[in-house]
């Protein structure tokens, strides 16, 4: 493999964008994902990368080697600074990939989907989505002002999660509630009812809003039902994708054979 080494680089520009610029991964409908578990979680999925980057010590790694077996895609080599500055990871694993992100699914009738309205910090983000796929839900729909699911900030926070959810952007959220065919439920800090009271129908769209100001009043209306965790006396509230977490356990808990 020639080893790249210059910023100028057309290859290596294009990649350094889809890294940096959520323009660009719309426009092209491309991200970059880095790291053996990703990469893993990709393949593991049925996914192909596009092309696979590899820095100069990651070539030595016996893992990295295993997965590029695995991906038969074309395979690039980066001087270990060029790859750092492609990825944007203080300490990266030496293997990153370009995929194509997957058309957006509408909904499709099966399985719990959640919606979120207004989230716009990356980890929080991320970490829904990896609760999502944990405790089996299937779909996330994003409103127009969250986080990009696809940066790579919200890719690693979810840990692999957006290779086994159907996830798409929604400008108008509100809409894709409404045609959302199952039980809606808006959690709210207060005034819901009783998250173990409340009745969980064949589907549920959760409904999450940020911390701050939590869902929009009009959303919330739209919901069938409101639901707040109860939390001790003092606490104000809990952090977005720790509530999620919660709600997301409960209905699997729900779910599960005996319960």
């Amino acid at each position: 493999m020639t080893l790249l080494r210059s910023r100028a680089n057309a290859r290596v520009k294009h990649w350094h964008a889809l890294a940096h610029d959520g323009r660009a991964r719309r426009g092209e409908r491309r991200a970059l994902i880095e790291g053996v578990h990703l990469l893993a979680a990709c393949l593991d999925s049925g996914g192909r990368p596009l092309s696979v980057l590899v820095s100069d010590s990651g070539q030595a790694n016996a893992e990295i080697a295993a997965l590029l077996r695995r991906a038969g895609a074309e395979t690039t080599l980066l001087a270990d600074a060029l790859f750092r500055w492609v990825v944007d990871v203080a300490t990266p694993a030496g293997v990153a990939a370009e995929i194509e992100i997957p058309e957006p699914a509408e909904d499709a009738a099966q399985g719990d989907s959640v919606f979120l309205e207004g989230i716009q910090d990356a980890g929080n983000v991320g970490a829904i989505l990896r609760s999502a796929a944990a405790f089996g839900v299937r779909g996330a729909v994003l409103g127009s002002g969250c986080a990009d699911p696809w940066s790579p900030k919200v890719l690693r926070a979810a840990m692999g999660a957006h290779f086994s959810l159907r996830i798409r952007r929604a400008g108008d959220l509100a809409a894709a509630v409404k045609a959302f065919s199952g039980t809606t439920l808006c959690a709210v800090a207060h005034g819901g009812r009783p998250l173990q009271d409340v009745e969980l129908g064949k589907r549920v769209g959760w409904i999450l809003g940020a911390e701050g100001q939590g869902v929009s009043a009009a959303l919330a209306a739209s919901a069938a039902q409101r639901a707040t965790i109860g939390l001790l006396t003092g606490t104000e509230s809990l952090n977005v994708a720790a509530a999620a977490a919660i709600l997301f356990y409960e209905r699997a808990r729900r779910r599960a054979p005996g319960s």
